[in-house]
């Protein structure tokens, strides 16, 4: 396949996955376009060869007319937060969804991919070995959450009315230039704690970010029966969650700082935190949400048969593999 003359847009193309994606890409000889908000990180693509656009999701005519002349569509923009305000997630998640699709129908786009994610799962209970398939909540444990689920079924409308979609649900994206995930625990550790919410282990399952751009890439060119479904994407080795903290923040050289906090107490805390900041502080960020307290105190985990029987898919970067590229970067990043 002479992969130079297909034309591929990247949303979310100055973001964490975005920015390696549209740098894989490029690699591989497509020609990328990157639409993204972040002029700074824009600016470097475009010295890789990659064409940066300034673009806002919710923006219906400049979004529908990007779409034109693209080939394939990955479409990994959102705002991903554990908390704000719900017009701000809707207008990029459901609104900004519903612009791609728009543009993807009207200019005849060969495939979709969306990223979706694991967080609409959430309902704050133990799952193991969760699958495509498994009942979703009757409330999300978050807006981010439910919006990411209402642009999935915006989706399953298109893909009904005839638009090549497909979808991953990748979990806990690590690695080099996160800016959210680890970066947040490891600042909260040497701020203050570690909040060690309830007494027992908590397993997740984590993907290394370059695994996620394999998926990403298998879906580009998957066989058409995987069109309109759903894939959950990990590194297949769940962790323990307090455990790979503890240690990636000694192997980093800080002093690992857990501190006890029953469940009933960290969510009445949260709840709080979260009141304050609804009523006084303009929707700024609370310290603890109702929804960490969750992702910290139960355990959720995927099953990945379908993304390895349909798209071929297996994690090629270890856990520890990941975390060493990471522990190298932060160093790095970190430096004096």
């Amino acid at each position: 396949m002479n992969t130079r003359n297909e034309n591929l847009l990247v949303t979310g193309g100055t973001g964490f996955l975005g920015q390696k994606l549209v740098k894989r890409l490029k690699n591989l000889g497509y020609n990328v376009t990157a639409l993204g908000r972040n002029e700074v990180a824009g600016k470097k693509l475009e010295t890789l060869g990659i064409t940066f656009i300034k673009a806002d999701l919710k923006d219906t005519g400049s979004i529908k007319e990007l779409c034109m002349n693209q080939d394939y569509v990955f479409h990994c923009g959102a705002l991903s937060s554990p908390w704000g305000r719900y017009k701000d997630f809707y207008n990029a998640n459901v609104l900004g969804t519903q612009n791609i699709i728009s543009g993807c129908r009207e200019h005849n786009v060969k495939r979709l991919i969306y990223v979706s994610t694991t967080s609409i799962y959430n309902d704050f209970t133990d799952k193991f070995n969760l699958s495509e398939n498994e009942p979703l909540p009757s409330k999300f444990a978050n807006t981010y959450a439910e919006t990411k689920y209402m642009a999935e079924q915006e989706l399953d409308k298109a893909y009904l009315q005839g638009v090549p979609v497909i979808t991953i649900r990748p979990s806990g994206i690590f690695g080099p230039n996160d800016t959210s995930i680890l970066p947040r625990l490891i600042r909260a550790n040497n701020s203050k704690f570690i909040p060690v919410v309830g007494n027992k282990k908590v397993y997740v399952d984590i993907t290394y970010v370059e695994n996620v751009i394999d998926a990403l890439l298998l879906c580009k060119d998957s066989p058409d029966h995987t069109l309109g479904k759903k894939y959950n994407i990990t590194n297949d080795s769940p962790i323990s969650l307090y455990e790979f903290l503890e240690d990636v923040i000694v192997r980093l050289g800080y002093k690992f700082k857990p501190r006890k906090i029953s469940f009933n107490t960290a969510y009445q805390l949260a709840s709080i935190m979260e009141f304050v900041s609804r009523t006084v502080l303009f929707y700024k960020e609370p310290p603890l949400t109702r929804y960490s307290v969750g992702v910290l105190t139960k355990s959720r985990t995927l099953d990945i048969c379908a993304a390895k029987n349909d798209l071929g898919y297996y994690p090629k970067i270890t856990v520890e593999e990941g975390v060493i590229e990471l522990l190298k970067w932060w160093k790095e990043a970190n430096a004096g």
